[in-house]
């Protein structure tokens, strides 16, 4: 529910090729109408403005802190094996051995490095990206309270006031972090005219959601596809 669309501007009607008679005018039968909208404009009353927020990442730091603990703790225990007249033990044997003797082009060395290297870019993107994509941030009117918004609770709540448009059939939508994306089936009424009410009312429900950075709006109304 939460694939991000292309947030250009653009309304659109697409007529079909049947043609249908009333009376002395003959017309064409509307099969979709789409609208996309710019952001809504923030409420003016405080700047409410929040940034997002910064998973933890529990898990990641707690294998990361064993692996580290698990490695430093084995060699402080060989170098005082060795420092007390011991022989090291036979990994530490083998990998000086095999990396003095080894080339620095074979197979096994460029693994080794490439998979270090895709371990380090990994934590470099758990350390530097916020994290929680699924949480919107709301709005901060009052100091001290901050709050999000889980995006597919959101997704439902505009959901649940959509099908209430008088000739909606069905409805789905898509929550982004930038953009809204709301495809309705109309089995009556003309097409525009259920659209509009959607912009009405998903327009009113997005500003009610009391998000820091309202999302554009995009709606796609179409007919039921025939059956047969």
């Amino acid at each position: 529910m939460t694939e991000p669309h292309d947030p250009e501007h653009r309304t659109q009607r697409l007529p079909t090729t049947k043609p249908v008679e009333r009376g002395d005018v003959l017309e064409l039968d509307q099969s979709a109408s789409s609208a996309a909208y710019e952001p809504l404009p923030a409420q003016q009353d405080g700047d409410g403005r929040a940034g997002r927020f910064w998973s933890a990442r529990r898990i990641p730091a707690a294998l990361l802190a064993l692996v580290v603990l698990a490695a430093a703790g084995l060699l402080l225990y060989d170098v005082a094996a060795v420092r007390a007249d011991r022989p090291a033990m036979r990994w530490r044997r083998t990998l000086a051995r095999e990396l003095a003797e080894r080339p620095l082009d074979n197979a096994w060395v460029l693994a080794g490095t490439a998979a270090a290297m895709a371990i380090g870019v990994w934590l470099l993107v758990l350390a530097l990206t916020p994290g929680l994509r699924d949480l919107l941030p709301m709005r901060r009117d009052r100091p001290g309270v901050r709050a999000g918004l889980d995006r597919t609770a959101a997704a439902l709540v505009l959901r649940d006031r959509a099908v209430e448009v008088s000739g909606v059939q069905s409805v789905r939508v898509r929550m982004g972090r930038s953009k809204v994306g709301v495809r309705a089936v109309s089995h009556f009424r003309e097409l525009d005219d259920v659209r509009a009410d959607l912009d009405t009312v998903l327009g009113t429900g997005i500003r009610e959601l009391g998000l820091a950075r309202p999302p554009s709006l995009s709606v796609h109304v179409r007919r039921p596809a025939k059956k047969g």
